[in-house]
């Protein structure tokens, strides 16, 4: 059977469309951590299919060869890399990635570029498209895979960026016009164009500080899947337009969901960023006396309460003790108390964080609500045991108009007949912001590591009679 065999394509076509839906199942099943583990071979099976059918369609025996040696280099590196990366650095390398598929997609638009004149000028806009979304993409998130490596919480504002963004962007429409509709290649305007995209995704991402990078990085996800669906237009890959489509869809949705959680429209946090600036930290003071508690005294708090709400944080993943907290939880239910787990959308350091945590450490789904559904219960909690939270807690945000912070939503623990903070710090977390529920009356923060705090906590629990 040949290439030009009428079956032979139509078994090509039957295999995208497999792909194709093995794609959309495990996005799919991504919605549920669950289910999240399957979701993920899935989709690589469809992606597997969708490789092995677009080499049999390439009739040059030595890309045959490269291309599997390629991703065979490739993959080895990302196994290495991603059995030894923790889960505190989990998202850094999940925007690093994201930003390589960006890359990715923008190189194929690139060299399709290259070859202009045997594309329409169709054509042509969608491939100009597809290399602005991906490079921005890739940029933006490799930065901010540097700001979560060197755990940069401050926004780095430079002067007059509203006007520097709105040159970038009229300077990049007139250059991707002038590729767009000419019928031959331009290296180096199209060098020009890719500098100009890597200069504007690398400006977006510099201001943003702590509270929006799960959101930028859930949007600079959707413009990868856009990079990606469009160059398959491009191409005439029905694998890479679906699976490009599904991601942009599903990344636009996430990112339009974070931002409304954190109360913020997305223009305002692409356009004048969000958090502190550099002036406004250093006038900012360090948490005054707080009311610490003993591990046994917390203990008895939570074993003879009728209920029990627990708020998890990006602490909890620092010391990994998501183990830890589902045998607390296990100890409690065991008494007859009613534990609960409330999560913030921004909690940690990308979309679904604290979900994938407690999902590994076995915490049943039902268990787990997010904060349009529990935090109207607050109120009827005896005790909210806050473990490694901060920003997403504090107070501050619905009390304080001056706060950086002011406007987002966050949990009501201060509304429960107690709090128990899990603290390691100052209070101030990784937004930099003073938190003033730790001077509350009706707040006692247990100080030291998360894992050896709940370990603490289990040991004396246990104790109790």
């Amino acid at each position: 059977m040949t290439a030009t065999d009428p079956i032979h394509f139509v078994g090509i076509d039957v295999a995208y469309f497999i792909a194709s839906l093995l794609l959309a199942l495990g996005l799919r099943y991504m919605s549920s951590p669950t289910r999240a583990r399957s979701s993920i071979w899935y989709a690589g099976a469809g992606m597997v299919i969708a490789i092995g059918a677009t080499l049999l369609i390439d009739g040059d025996s030595g890309r045959r060869v490269l291309i599997p040696i390629a991703m065979f280099i490739g993959a080895s590196f990302a196994y290495v890399q991603s059995r030894k990366v923790s889960m505190t650095g989990a998202p850094a390398l999940i925007a690093l990635y994201n930003g390589l598929g960006g890359a990715a997609a923008a190189g194929i638009a690139l060299v399709e570029l290259l070859r202009a004149a045997e594309h329409t000028s169709s054509l042509r806009v969608l491939a100009i498209v597809g290399a602005l979304a991906g490079t921005v993409s890739f940029a933006g998130s490799t930065m901010a895979w540097i700001k979560l490596r060197s755990n940069m919480r401050r926004s780095v504002p430079f002067p007059n960026r509203q006007v520097v963004y709105l040159a970038s962007m009229v300077l990049l429409f007139l250059v991707g016009l002038v590729l767009a509709y000419s019928n031959t290649s331009h290296p180096v305007l199209l060098m020009f164009f890719v500098l100009l995209a890597l200069f504007f995704g690398i400006s977006m991402t510099l201001p943003i500080a702590a509270a929006d990078l799960p959101v930028l990085i859930s949007l600079y996800n959707a413009m990868t899947g856009l990079a990606v669906g469009f160059e398959g237009f491009v191409l005439g890959n029905p694998a890479m337009m679906v699976a490009g489509t599904l991601v942009f869809a599903s990344g636009a949705l996430l990112t339009r969901l974070m931002a409304k959680a954190v109360n913020r429209r997305l223009s305002e946090i692409m356009y004048s960023g969000f958090g502190v600036s550099g002036d406004e930290l250093s006038t900012t003071s360090k948490a005054g006396f707080v009311n610490e508690i003993e591990a046994h005294d917390a203990a008895a708090s939570m074993a003879f309460a009728r209920r029990v709400i627990i708020v998890p944080g990006y602490g909890m993943a620092i010391a990994q003790a998501q183990h830890k907290l589902r045998e607390l939880t296990q100890l409690l239910d065991e008494r007859g108390v009613q534990t609960a787990f409330a999560i913030h959308p921004v909690a940690g350091r990308m979309p679904g964080h604290m979900n994938v945590l407690l999902a590994d450490a076995g915490v049943p789904y039902e268990k787990i609500a997010d904060l349009s559904a529990i935090n109207e219960e607050f109120s009827q909690a005896d005790v909210a045991l806050v473990v490694g939270a901060n920003d997403t807690v504090n107070p501050s945000a619905r009390t304080d108009v001056n706060s950086p912070i002011y406007g987002m939503p966050v949990m009501n623990v201060d509304q429960a007949g107690s709090v128990i903070l899990l603290k390691r710090g100052d209070g101030r977390g990784y937004a930099d912001v003073p938190n003033p529920l730790l001077e509350a009356p009706g707040t006692r923060v247990l100080m030291g590591d998360a894992m050896m705090s709940l370990q603490a906590l289990i040991t004396s629990i246990k104790a109790i009679d």
